[in-house]
This record gives structure tokens, C-alpha cells and sequence, in this order.
């Protein structure tokens, strides 16, 4: 399930119990992504591609750009060109 959560700047996914993350903050025309974390135990299980994706397509419904400066969140949109109409 996906979900913003304003008060800690941070879009979450959870599952298992569990909350992937993308932090954010405001920009004059977009988003910034500085970090996204995913717990010890859905490491490598493709939770944070599954945050990412429902991201990107949060991002395309509610008109808003992305400025991926985390190192995953950068590499996740270089691999989904298709995604990349998000970005600002």
C-alpha cells in the first residue's frame, strides 16, 4: 500500500508490516528524492522498485516532478526510461 506521509516529508510503502521509504522535500517547481530506505528484511526482495513505481505513478496523477538525488532512486529511474516523463 502506497501513501504520502507529509508530516515526516516521506512517501511509504508497506509491506509485510513493514515501511519502505522515499523521503522528499519541496522545490519552487518539483520534488526532491534525496533518500530511500528499504528494511533490513525487504532488501532485496523488490520492495523499494515497488515503492518507486507507485511513486512515479503518484507523481504523473497529482502533476508533480521528481528530482532523484539518492543514488537508488537516480539508477531506478535510469533503468524505467519509461517512468522518466516524472522527472523535472
Amino acid at each position: 500500500m502506497f501513501r504520502d506521509n507529509p508530516d515526516e516529508h516521506r512517501f511509504e510503502w508497506i509491506e509485510q508490516g513493514m515501511v519502505v521509504f522515499a523521503d522528499y522535500f519541496g522545490r519552487k517547481d518539483a520534488l526532491v528524492i534525496p533518500h530511500v530506505e528499504a528494511p533490513v528484511p525487504l532488501r532485496g526482495t523488490g520492495a523499494a522498485d515497488r515503492l518507486m513505481s507507485a511513486l512515479a505513478d503518484h507523481a504523473r496523477k497529482e502533476g508533480l516532478k521528481l528530482v532523484p538525488t539518492c543514488g537508488y532512486a537516480a539508477m531506478w529511474f535510469r533503468r524505467h526510461r519509461d517512468q522518466q516523463d516524472v522527472l523535472a
